[in-house]
Parts: structure tokens; sequence; C-alpha cells
């Protein structure tokens, strides 16, 4: 099946500690059905300090639930995505206006 949320789209947070929070979708994992948002879901990673790194308290964005995501439309609402053939390709378009994404 063909991916309605990829990475590189502008995303909404439709549920959540972080509900109403916008960003980038930075990278997804379709087998868990999760993505990594940026901005969203941070969490406080302790690390250990290397000779590249310094080490301490690194915030590190979290993989959230697809289902708690929804794409953002020109109008900067939340839009759910369908599917349609355009010139023989598929492509991915918003319910709410209709216009490709």
């Amino acid at each position: 099946m063909a991916a309605k949320l990829r990475k590189g789209d502008k995303v909404v947070v439709l549920a959540g500690k972080d509900k109403g929070a916008t960003g980038e979708i930075e990278s997804v994992n379709p087998k868990a059905g999760k993505a990594v948002v940026s901005g969203v879901n941070i969490a406080i990673r302790h690390t250990k300090q290397s000779q590249s790194s310094q080490g301490g308290r690194v915030p590190k964005a979290m993989p959230i639930d697809l289902s708690n995501l929804a794409v953002v439309d020109g109008n900067g609402k939340a839009s759910r995505v369908g599917f349609r053939e355009e010139d023989g390709k598929k492509v991915r378009f918003f319910k709410t206006t209709g216009e490709a994404i």
C-alpha cells in the first residue's frame, strides 16, 4: 500500500501530550506505524561523553504513531489524504481542498 504520510510532509498532531503542535516529518517507519516529527514528542536522553560529542542531557524527538498525525493543507488545516490517478501516475491529494500534494 502506498504511504499516506511521507518524509518532508508538514503535519499536525491530533492526539497526545503535543496535541495541536505542527512539524515536519523527519523519518517514517511503516512497519511500526510510527514517524519522527521535528519538535514533537521530545524526550531527554542522557548520553555519555565521547571524543566527538560533549555528552549530558540531549533532547531527542521520539517516534509518534501515524494515526495521531494529519497532513496540513494549503489553508493550514488538518486534512486526510486520498489517492487518484493523474496522467497515468498515482498522486496523493488533500481530501479537504482536492488539490494534489
